[in-house]
């Protein structure tokens, strides 16, 4: 469905410094630096996949997915999405993807969001009955029937967020560039948009590509990840073995009936943290099942779990070691 192949952005940025006098010399001779926003960056997404497209600020995220959705030209290199090259910008192609920025909006402000729907629907052409029937069953997924009467000035980000994701979606496109569509949502409203978002997706089969800066939409919607920084590919496959790889640990999370000795706790492995009669315990994936036989026979355990390591530090050391890298280079 989306195939990209020696992708490049280059931005040519004016830099002069502060004061009359730089900027009377700015009118006859300008001095420009070259950044490098995507750097020949390949990979390529199956129809129906749900992929999480990853990395720090500034890594090129959002300016590849404008290419991808036809926003921008590439500098360089080949874009694909289900067959169209998205700079041509071709009815046909269109017509099949939507991109969502939770950054920006399209609804218009002072009136309410079924005037946006019904400008969609004239501006892709779609017809009244299959229109009705879209839009029915959208605000029923996402349970916003009573809030498409209501100027979007009144209506809060997550209500907001809901009628954006109706109207981006009223031509049933077949590829959703997603670009933080939770940012800035309490945690009850990203969690019904992940829902909705996932549940479209099986509906449909629509091919979902998704950044996001909150590793819990990642690790419910996105099986799959491709991972950038400073424009180039640090990563492309399955989000457990990028886990897995960067962070090779378990965490264990247990209870005591009464206080532990901290000796005997700490020969099962690396203690994080002992506070009255709760611990936490990192201990290799590979030995988990030795460090729990321990902890029940030599302890009195009442509760334990184990836990992979939070996404949120997984990525960063990632991004850390990525940067160490560069360093030594």
């Amino acid at each position: 469905m989306i195939e990209v192949r020696d992708l490049c952005k280059t931005y040519r940025v004016h830099q002069r410094p502060e004061g009359l006098a730089a900027a009377l010399r700015s009118l006859v001779h300008r001095r420009y630096d070259e950044v490098h926003a995507v750097s020949d960056l390949c990979f390529r997404i199956a129809d129906g996949e749900r992929v999480g497209f990853l990395g720090p600020n500034g890594a090129g995220k959002t300016t590849t997915l404008k290419m991808l959705s036809g926003l921008l030209h590439p500098t360089r290199g080949t874009l694909a999405v289900d067959g169209f090259t998205p700079q041509r910008r071709d009815e046909a192609f269109l017509k099949r993807v939507t991109l969502v920025m939770g950054q920006k909006q399209q609804l218009l402000w002072d009136l309410p969001p079924v005037e946006t729907f019904a400008l969609n629907r004239a501006v892709y052409g779609i017809p009244r009955a299959e229109f009705d029937r879209t839009l029915t069953e959208l605000t029923d997924l996402l349970q916003a029937g009573g809030l498409v009467g209501k100027p979007a000035r009144q209506l809060s980000l997550g209500e907001r967020m809901k009628c954006e994701l109706i109207a981006a979606l009223l031509h049933q496109p077949r590829v959703l560039f997603l670009d933080e569509p939770t940012i800035g949502l309490d945690v009850s409203m990203q969690a019904t948009v992940r829902g909705f978002i996932r549940a479209y997706n099986e509906r449909t089969g629509a091919t979902v590509l998704l950044t996001s800066h909150y590793m819990e939409d990642v690790a419910a919607l996105c099986p799959r990840v491709i991972v950038i920084d400073k424009g180039r590919l640090l990563y492309d496959g399955e989000l457990r073995a990028l886990v897995q790889r960067v962070r090779p640990f378990k965490r264990l999370s247990i209870r005591f009936a009464e206080p532990p000795a901290p000796e005997v706790l700490a020969r099962v492995g690396e203690v994080l943290s002992l506070e009255g009669l709760a611990a936490q315990v990192r201990v290799r994936g590979t030995d988990v099942k030795d460090a729990v036989r321990d902890l029940l026979g030599t302890l009195a355990v009442a509760d334990l779990t184990v836990e992979d390591p939070p996404l949120d530090e997984v990525m960063r050391d990632l991004f850390d070691g990525n940067t160490a890298a560069r360093g030594a280079a």
